[in-house]
Parts: C-alpha cells; sequence; structure tokens
C-alpha cells in the first residue's frame, strides 16, 4: 500500500464525531454559516461554550438529568423515537443548539417555530394518569435547566479556556434568551437562578426503570466499534464524573471521586485536546 493512500487518523476520529452527533456535517455547516444577521458573535460566552468539544460530555450528562423526570421522558418514549431512534434525536437537538447559536436569525427562527410546531402535537398521559404537554413551560423549562447546567458544567471541567463568573452568568442569561422563543416562561439569567431551578425539581425526579434504560442507552449500548467506541465510553465516564451526586444514586451509577480526580478527569481533559485536534481543520478554522 501507498503511504500516501493510509487513512489520516484526524479524518477518521472526525468522521465519526460528526456523522453521529450532527448527521449530515457539511450540508449543516453550510446552512448554519451562511452570510446574515446573527443573534450572538465569538465575544458572547454562548458563542465559546457551544463551540467547545466539552459539548460532547455536556450533552451525554444533559441526556441523564432529563431522564429523571418522568413526566418529560414519558413524551420521548412515547413520542420521540425513544429506542428507535434514540441517536437521531441527539442529531436534531445538536443541529437545533447550533442553528439558535450560530445560524443567521431568520434561520434560528425558523429552527424554534419548527421545534414549537412539533411541540404542539405531543401530549397525552402517563402511564399513572398524569397528563402531559411537551409545550407545558414547567417541563420545557426542566429540560431547558438540564442542558444550560450540563453545558456549564462541562466546559468548567473540560473547557479549552475558563469563564469568569461575569461571563457564566452571561451564558445563562443568553441560553435563556432563546429559551424564552421556545415558550419557556421567566429561564433563568444568572449561575445562581439556574441552580436553584434546577435544585427545585428534585421531588419530581425519579430514576425509574425507564431512566436507567435512557443511561444504558448512553453508558453501555452506543452506536460505536474499535476505538471510537473506547473513546466515547471516556466522554461518558467524564460526563458521570460531573453529575450531581443525587442524580447518580437515582441512577445507581457508582461514585468514585478519587478515581475520577485522579483519573477520569485527566483522561477526559486529554480526550477533550483529542477532539480538538481532529475537529479543526484548515477549512473549520476559517469558518
Amino acid at each position: 500500500m501507498v503511504i500516501g493512500t493510509l487513512p489520516n487518523p484526524r479524518d477518521s476520529i472526525a468522521k465519526a464525531v460528526r456523522e453521529r452527533v450532527a448527521g449530515d456535517f457539511e450540508a449543516q455547516h453550510a446552512e448554519i454559516w451562511r452570510a446574515g444577521e446573527r443573534w450572538f458573535d465569538e465575544r458572547d460566552a454562548i458563542w465559546r461554550v457551544h463551540g467547545d468539544t466539552s459539548m460532547f460530555v455536556g450533552g451525554i450528562r444533559a441526556l441523564l438529568l432529563q431522564a429523571l423526570h418522568p413526566v418529560a421522558l414519558h413524551a420521548v418514549v412515547e413520542h420521540a423515537g425513544f429506542r428507535r431512534d434514540f441517536w437521531g434525536r441527539f442529531q436534531r437537538t445538536s443541529r437545533y443548539v447550533a442553528m439558535t447559536t450560530y445560524g443567521t436569525v431568520p434561520d434560528a427562527e425558523r429552527s424554534i417555530a419548527a421545534v414549537r410546531a412539533i411541540h404542539r402535537r405531543v401530549h397525552g398521559t402517563t402511564p399513572d394518569g398524569r397528563p402531559y404537554a411537551a409545550d407545558d413551560p414547567h417541563l420545557l423549562m426542566w429540560v431547558h435547566v438540564a442542558e444550560v447546567d450540563s453545558f456549564l458544567r462541562a466546559f468548567e471541567a473540560f473547557g479549552a479556556d475558563a469563564l469568569t463568573s461575569a461571563e457564566a452568568d452571561d451564558y445563562v442569561r443568553q441560553t435563556g434568551l432563546v429559551a424564552a422563543k421556545l415558550g419557556v416562561l421567566d429561564p433563568p439569567t444568572t449561575v445562581a437562578e439556574l441552580t436553584a431551578t434546577l435544585e427545585s425539581y428534585r421531588p419530581e425526579l425519579s430514576g425509574s426503570g425507564l431512566a436507567r434504560e435512557a443511561s444504558s442507552l448512553l453508558l453501555v449500548r452506543p452506536p460505536f466499534t474499535g476505538l471510537t467506541r473506547a473513546g466515547y465510553h471516556l466522554l461518558a465516564a467524564s460526563a458521570v464524573s460531573i453529575l450531581p451526586s443525587w442524580a447518580r444514586t437515582q441512577l445507581l451509577l457508582p461514585a468514585l471521586p478519587i478515581t475520577e480526580r485522579a483519573l477520569v478527569r485527566p483522561l477526559g481533559r486529554s480526550a477533550m485536546h483529542t477532539l480538538r485536534w481532529a475537529l479543526t481543520d484548515d477549512s473549520s478554522a476559517s469558518s
């Protein structure tokens, strides 16, 4: 074999990650980065956080947290292809976050309108008789704070740089601007408010059988093979390492603080560095 035809490891890693998380990356990249006015720019905290590879860890943590709300999880199970299309849902969420952060204002507004239209069609009753609707502001708030807290905690633990306290508050406020357009009422505007809102949902949460099934899909049975699978397990372990202790308890996930501080988090930071290398090429660097 000619040396020049050997596969580039950067390309292999980038392709595996992009296809699983973003789907058709090239098409989405072109759509997101077309010319036009945007809500945010590179000076904004939301731009920095959502553009960092720590979002892979944050996304896993967010899904683990969100699964703890039995009503929200039942809506996903009944209407969003929980078992059949779990990773497709992950891709759609990834696309929505990217579009509302980096896309033009008209494109971001279209993405929000499309999600709101879907939410209006999602309603039903849980097995224990509780009615639900995906556009219920209370459920929307839970999904929002679980995501924002996860993205922020992942960036703090594994991000390429650090946010000041004021910048962290800016991040919460900026994500709230988008959430309000989706139907969240009075989203948190500071880290303190975010933490308080997340804590207020704890009496409603449950590590049910479905929640543990969701965690198994994320942590035990990812759709990867070989080295990519091993790398994913490291990302998943990193996500678990920054979960609140009460969430771990409900999901029956072990707490190994010494091992995590000495091994998992340093390896997680190394994995983030490798992913930044893999996902940075001449074309993306110039975007």
